[in-house]
């Protein structure tokens, strides 16, 4: 594979990525201890018109207060990533920064200090740092005619003639990778990521005709000596990609964005509960370090000053179980450092991230309002979750059958940390409330 995990490439339209994670040999994608990344997304904040937040809010200052955040709240239990999503080279216009290279480097207002600077202060926390850009070249890059580095070509060399554009939203010049120097630019981006310590890359927009740009980011990580998670992205990607992505990409996102774009983080009508629907679709090509990415988590602040979650605590449960089962990446959205005291306890719940980081791809056993999943821990255990999502409180009886399973069984309730008992048939979640979960083992 490439670089951190798998091959950790991602870029997002002129906008880098930072990706956290350990540097692994060049064939990482075989290295299955590789475990989905956990951390914080800086975009559900950015994403929201609550007028303390928005695109404004990603600054220095403000990335830092997330990161102390983390180190206090959340790091001893496996959260590392504080990834910077679109905005962190540009400008207060949107208008985005580049050396004379067309290397993307960061926003002077926004980040005084460069990321340099600051991965060093979020590495000083033990924690890494990732950064986000788009598949294709980016228009501006392109006007430049930026020389590439270590070659004799610049950036309108690389490019597919007639000019064609390309990415989810049709704002960048689709590259022509069968030109050496296309894959040189991308060289010469991942190496300068690398010099500021970068850990981790997002690369958004990408469709299927931009599988060679994560191709060449995940050779380009390879290259560059630093292990960096590479994540593929878009709203969602399209799944006739999922096959030709899956050799370089770390992660790839399988449904559309959890923020609301509204005045909360989110809602759950908004997009939350389109979770159930999209993971289903890619349960066939996810795997070990092709790991389902279901976007950020709306688990941090239900309470106090700043901006809400916008889902009630039974939801914010909800999310957290649902993404420990399908194995996803779990990271935050929100501002943390307001962070209240049961977000905290919801996202360090030991034995909820072990089913996590487990890294075993589930199965949905039944659909409809009331579902149930499972999943065969590496301890033996099987982890069965059922969900309402219905409007009303339910019952949820789940029987051995429907598992594969007989005899005499000890279950055990993980976000309570209750032995339930034992059973040689069923279990019945009993008085599931509208959009709930339970989530137990069985041994």
């Amino acid at each position: 594979m490439s670089s951190f995990l798998r091959r950790t490439v991602a870029l997002a339209t002129a906008v880098p990525v930072l990706i956290a994670a350990a540097i692994v040999p060049a064939q990482a994608k075989s290295d299955f201890s590789v475990k989905p990344f956990m951390g914080w997304s800086s975009w559900s904040v950015q994403s929201s018109n609550n007028p303390a937040y928005g695109t404004k809010w990603l600054t220095e200052a403000n990335v830092k207060s997330a990161a102390d955040s983390m180190a206090k709240n959340l790091r001893g239990s496996g959260y590392t990533n504080i990834n910077l999503d679109a905005g962190w080279n540009a400008n207060w216009n949107w208008e985005f920064r580049t050396d004379a290279n067309g290397i993307p480097e960061a926003d002077p207002e926004r980040f005084p200090n460069g990321i340099a600077s600051l991965a060093r202060y979020v590495h000083s926390k033990g924690l890494k740092i990732g950064l986000y850009g788009g598949a294709g070249l980016q228009t501006a890059i392109y006007d430049k005619n930026a020389p590439i580095l270590g070659t004799n070509c610049t950036t309108q060399d690389i490019t597919v003639y007639p000019l064609v554009k390309t990415n989810m939203w049709g704002g960048d010049w689709k590259i022509d990778f069968t030109k050496p120097c296309a894959q040189a630019y991308f060289n010469s981006i991942a190496q300068r990521f690398a010099s500021w310590g970068v850990d981790f890359v997002k690369v958004d927009g990408v469709l299927k005709e931009n599988i060679p740009d994560i191709e060449a980011w995940s050779k380009a990580i390879d290259q560059s000596g630093r292990k960096m998670w590479l994540t593929a992205s878009a709203w969602p990607i399209p799944r006739e990609a999922g096959e030709g992505l899956q050799p370089w990409a770390n992660s790839v996102r399988v449904n559309t964005d959890v923020e609301c774009y509204c005045n909360t983080v989110s809602t759950w009508t908004s997009s939350v509960d389109n979770r159930w629907e999209d993971l289903p679709k890619w349960l066939d090509v996810v795997r070990p370090n092709y790991w389902p990415d279901l976007d950020s988590m709306p688990i941090n602040n239900n309470s106090g000053v700043g901006i809400q979650d916008g889902i009630n605590e039974t939801e914010r449960q909800s999310v957290m179980t649902f993404w420990s089962m399908a194995s996803s990446p779990l990271y935050v959205g929100g501002d943390l450092a307001n962070i209240d005291p049961r977000a905290i306890a919801i996202l360090t719940n030991r034995e909820v991230i072990a089913v996590d980081q487990a890294g075993v791809i589930p199965t949905r056993v039944t659909d409809g309002t009331l579902q149930i999943w499972k999943k065969r821990l590496p301890n033996g255990k099987l982890a069965v979750a059922v969900y309402n999502l219905g409007d009303t409180t339910a019952d949820i009886p789940v029987t051995w059958q429907q598992l594969g399973l007989h005899g005499n069984r000890t279950i055990r309730d993980l976000v309570a940390h209750q032995n339930l008992g034992k059973s040689n048939k069923s279990w019945t979640a009993n008085s599931v409330p509208a959009h709930g979960s339970r989530l137990i083992t069985i041994s």
